[in-house]
């Protein structure tokens, strides 16, 4: 199984042993479900939301439903946030969350190195995507090329979150949160 990002469909099994006896269905029952890990997965389903938002809203606006003027008003608070609120949750992870919870379970070192090439990699697609952005707020750019590249941001995006959710949830659910506040 591939290790890269835009190549896998989920981390290699033995990066998801913690999973088996902390399945996601389980994860909200968890006494330390509340706190960090609620917030941690609330941004998760920001980000989840700001790409879907970005979608319909291109989408509402090619088929005439939503004012470009709109649109673009939209694009340009909505994609600002998602690009600041990712690179600051990438750098706050990398430096911080990924090496106390690396030390958790050594087994699972290796995924935290995936996770953080997964956030090198997303770096070129996060430009791109501002790009891409930028080219529709400029009137440079189709909507229509815009909405594509959403729609590939968001794939990646959501591969990316699902993994570092299956990794790190079972890692906090079984070993708490020490050394992460």
């Amino acid at each position: 199984m591939t290790e890269e990002l835009d190549k896998r469909d989920r981390l290699p099994d033995a990066l998801r042993i913690l999973l088996q006896d902390y399945p996601r269905e389980a994860w909200e029952a968890h006494p330390d479900f509340g706190g960090l890990v609620q917030f941690w997965l609330e941004r998760h389903m920001m980000f989840r939301k700001l790409t879907e938002v970005l979608r319909t809203d291109a989408e509402s606006a090619m088929d005439g439903k939503l004012d470009p003027r709109q649109q673009k008003a939209r694009l340009s608070r909505y994609g600002g946030m998602l690009l600041q609120e990712l690179h600051g949750h990438h750098q706050i992870e990398d430096h911080h969350y990924f090496p106390v919870l690396s030390g958790m379970d050594k087994r699972l070192v290796r995924g935290f190195d995936i996770l953080d090439k997964d956030h090198h990699a997303m770096d070129g697609l996060l430009n791109r995507f501002a790009e891409s952005a930028n080219g529709v707020l400029q009137d440079r750019a189709e909507l229509g090329v815009f909405r594509e590249e959403v729609l590939g941001f968001d794939a990646l995006l959501s591969r990316h979150l699902e993994d570092e959710e299956d990794l790190i949830v079972p890692v906090i659910l079984k070993y708490g949160t020490g050394g992460l506040h």
